[in-house]
């Protein structure tokens, strides 16, 4: 990494040049380094959409997996304590992430066209950031868009799976309690699913994006490597 910050220095002094001379004396044009960007944003994107667009892409991740809501523990915890409850618990949370495993598709288009209109000047300052550079941008560029692409396309599949209703009936459980002195009014899950969804979604995309810059396994074309090389010595 600290030969890819110099490297990136001496880009950004010759950034007039039509060409930039690289460690070893190749020659790249700023158009061909700032394509290796849009690549490795392409190839990380993609693996992490098809990865997560499947059974147990977020479920079967640590990571990632979107737990039970915390705002809303004292729910958990009196539905835990009836016959059943804990069942009920975890069905919800199973398929809170099948809906995002359903949604995930949904990224795809909105990440190639931020990607599409990344700038050579904006490229040459990715080039020169930290391992998820590139992925802080996307984040920049994207969120707002995938959040409202996402969030009715988590909320048909809540519904399909059973993860509305399963919720609904947990706030109406808790709410008929006697011992519930603040019922729970707040019946969109889908809000909660969604940016869960989506932290989960850049924090795969940063780690991939890391592995690109640190690891010559995970540069998959010949454009990847020319350029990153200079990462790893």
């Amino acid at each position: 990494m600290r030969h890819l910050l110099r490297y990136g220095s001496i880009l950004f002094l010759l950034l007039s040049c039509e060409k930039v001379s690289l460690p070893t004396g190749e020659a790249l044009t700023e158009e061909e380094i700032v394509a290796a960007l849009k690549e490795a944003l392409i190839v990380s994107t993609d693996t992490v959409v098809r990865h997560l667009n499947r059974l147990d892409g977020y479920y079967g991740d640590e990571l990632i997996r979107i737990l039970f809501p915390s705002d809303a523990e004292r729910l958990r915890t009196a539905i835990e304590a009836l016959p059943g409850g804990p069942q009920l618990i975890q069905d919800l949370i199973l398929k809170m992430n099948r809906a995002a495993e359903e949604a995930a598709a949904e990224a795809k288009p909105i990440f190639w066209e931020a990607i599409r209109t990344l700038t050579i000047q904006e490229g040459m300052r990715l080039l020169k950031g930290d391992s998820t550079a590139a992925t802080e941008y996307l984040k920049e560029k994207t969120t707002d868009s995938l959040y409202l692409r996402y969030k009715p396309k988590i909320q048909a599949a809540m519904e399909e799976v059973g993860a509305q209703q399963a919720w609904e009936y947990l706030v109406d459980t808790y709410n008929d309690l006697p011992t519930t002195l603040t019922p729970i009014q707040n019946r969109d899950l889908a809000a909660y699913v969604t940016e869960r969804a989506l932290y989960g979604l850049f924090l795969k995309i940063g780690q991939h994006e890391t592995r690109i810059r640190r690891d010559v396994s995970y540069r998959v074309t010949d454009l990847l490597r020319r350029v990153f090389a200079h990462a790893t010595r």
